[in-house]
């Protein structure tokens, strides 16, 4: 019998910098997941699971891809000695999440040994993660009773602001929000904690979710917040000072850069570039951009910290830390004449490289 071809090499580079990519599944349960390693260099890798319907298992990889990398950075950044992973399950899970597919992924986490830590994500849940811990001890972001850390957004929304902060300090010479304008897109987990932030520093807040019922609860605990009627209209609104994209990745591309009235982009959804380049377009506006994968690790930091006995003060403390190394990209982007996601990239590649993160 021949032996089968041997894969392309244009398929090994759809991979290029991953450690390891695993595809997951069970047939008893339904479950069909995706876990990719992108680095371990500084630790095992840490990064939540993302339960998603993906127009196909294509659109599936591209993400689990992306996302993991993104980890990596983001780990690296916030001086945490964890290297980066994600994980997708594909899917509904309105309509198929059942605990049996939950202990099923639990399984395929533990198959790893330890190299991949998962937390929650879109479409995952505090309630989710102490149901995957019954069948893998590599599990973060449990619930208070369980032993964990309880809901990662709220950290998460914290270092948004902090980021937010940061922002009004470099662009306008002072971190004082009072009578600023801010666009909020997405507020559920994360973007309804930004609102109160965002709302107790002094700004003015205008949303938009697809999602209307998280719009309605914002507005039944803000009242006075105004609605956009569409993305558009939220991107394009004048008079906003700082527009934060706190919903799917991709929110930042040709179209919406160029139709941008704010001069801070400040959010904590995941690979809000939607294509390489959207960074200069936004530098070539004068736009400043505070990376994602920067702003919003206050989440993995708390997981992360949960995994030494939680302790919220101290988490809270590195999470305020996101500002200082939010202004250093800043500064360091203007002094090299290149967009603050280069910036962070570099600053995050060096310590990916030397494998130091910024706790040794």
């Amino acid at each position: 019998m021949a032996d089968s071809p041997a894969p392309s090499l244009q398929f090994f580079d759809r991979f290029a910098g991953h450690e390891q990519v695993v595809l997951a599944s069970d047939p008893d349960s339904g479950l069909r997941a995706i876990i990719a390693l992108h680095s371990t260099a500084l630790g095992p890798a840490l990064g939540g699971t993302r339960f998603h319907a993906y127009p196909d298992d294509a659109a599936a990889l591209d993400d689990v891809l992306a996302l993991s990398r993104a980890m990596s950075y983001k780990n690296a950044l916030a001086g945490l000695p964890h290297g980066g992973g994600k994980a997708v399950i594909l899917g509904d899970p309105r309509s198929i999440k059942t605990e049996a597919l939950l202990e099923a992924y639990g399984r395929a986490v533990d198959s790893l040994a330890g190299r991949y830590y998962t937390a929650c994500d879109v479409g995952t849940f505090v309630a989710d993660m102490d149901v995957i811990s019954r069948t893998t001890s590599y599990v973060t972001g449990r619930s208070e009773g369980n032993g964990g850390s309880g809901d990662s957004s709220l950290l998460t929304a914290l270092g948004v602001f902090r980021g937010m902060q940061a922002c009004a300090q470099h662009r306008w010479g002072s971190d004082d929000l009072t009578g600023r304008r801010v666009a909020i897109s997405g507020v559920g987990k994360v973007g309804h904690r930004l609102v109160t932030h965002v709302l107790d520093a002094g700004a003015s807040v205008v949303i938009f979710d697809v999602d209307r019922a998280a719009i309605d609860v914002v507005l039944a605990a803000h009242p006075d917040v105004d609605v956009a009627a569409t993305e558009a209209d939220l991107v394009g609104r004048p008079g906003i000072d700082i527009y934060s994209p706190n919903a799917l990745g991709g929110a930042l591309n040709d179209d919406s850069v160029a139709a941008l009235g704010a001069s801070v982009v400040c959010g904590g959804a995941n690979n809000q570039l939607a294509h390489p380049g959207v960074e200069q377009q936004l530098a070539d506006r004068g736009i400043a951009y505070a990376p994602d994968y920067l702003v919003n690790s206050g989440g993995v930091i708390q997981v992360a910290d949960e995994m030494h006995g939680f302790d919220l003060e101290r988490a809270r403390a590195r999470t305020m830390g996101i500002y200082d190394i939010t202004l250093d990209v800043l500064r360091l982007a203007d002094a090299e004449g290149i967009p603050p996601a280069q910036a962070a990239d570099r600053l995050a590649e060096a310590r990916i490289a030397t494998g130091l993160s910024g706790s040794d």
